[in-house]
């Protein structure tokens, strides 16, 4: 199994923690067992969310900015929170390894407040992941180390396809009928965020 942890040592990759999995484990442990504590924690992180729905489309020094100025008192506020409740409770709880999971993090959790280019969680990436998740659960083999390269080169066409706004179905139709013939030095052109405006361009040619 890799060790994820090594690309963090080495340099050129930046960790950045997901809120998703920290809400997980509180909503996890309030519908368990009702836990107004649980509660709370939710109701905080709520809050860190209502910023995001301010900030959601805007460029990504205004996101930044806002972040700053109100997740900024937030996500110190719910710190200082989780430290003094983790104080009361039994190490054994599930409440405290809750609260010991985000607070190992709390680094990584918090870089989304200071870069307006990332996410406070990774629920679109899992989004674009699902249709491999799923197809799990219907194959077990992709035949080789090849055939699994090549479906996940398939893989990244059709989810940055989706990604782009684009039709996944009109776009591989279109490109393998163009890519045979297509010049290789300008295979950039048939990605497909490069994809609409060439077919704006061929229909004005027309």
């Amino acid at each position: 199994m890799p060790d994820f942890n090594e690309l963090y040592r080495v340099g050129g990759v930046t960790e950045v923690a997901c809120w998703a999995h920290v809400r997980r484990n509180f909503f996890d442990i309030h519908v368990a067992s009702g836990s107004a504590l649980a509660k709370e924690a939710l109701d905080r992180i709520a809050a860190l969310y209502g910023v995001e729905d301010a900030a959601r489309r805007q460029p990504a020094g205004e996101r930044r900015r806002i972040r700053q100025v109100r997740a900024g008192p937030l996500l110190a506020d719910l710190k200082s929170w989780l430290e003094a409740t983790v104080a009361r409770l039994s190490r054994k709880s599930e409440l405290a390894t809750a609260i010991r999971y985000a607070l190992n993090r709390w680094i990584q959790l918090t870089r989304y407040r200071d870069d307006g280019r990332l996410e406070i969680d990774n629920n679109a990436a899992e989004r674009a992941i699902r249709t491999v998740a799923v197809g799990r659960k219907n194959w077990l083999f992709a035949g080789s180390h090849e055939g699994g390269l090549r479906a996940a080169a398939l893989y990244s066409l059709i989810e940055t396809a989706k990604l782009n706004g684009v039709d996944p179905e009109a776009y591989l139709r279109d490109l393998l009928a163009r890519i045979a013939t297509h010049p290789a030095r300008r295979l950039d052109e048939l990605l497909p965020w490069n994809w609409p405006g060439r077919q704006q361009r061929a229909q004005a040619a027309a």
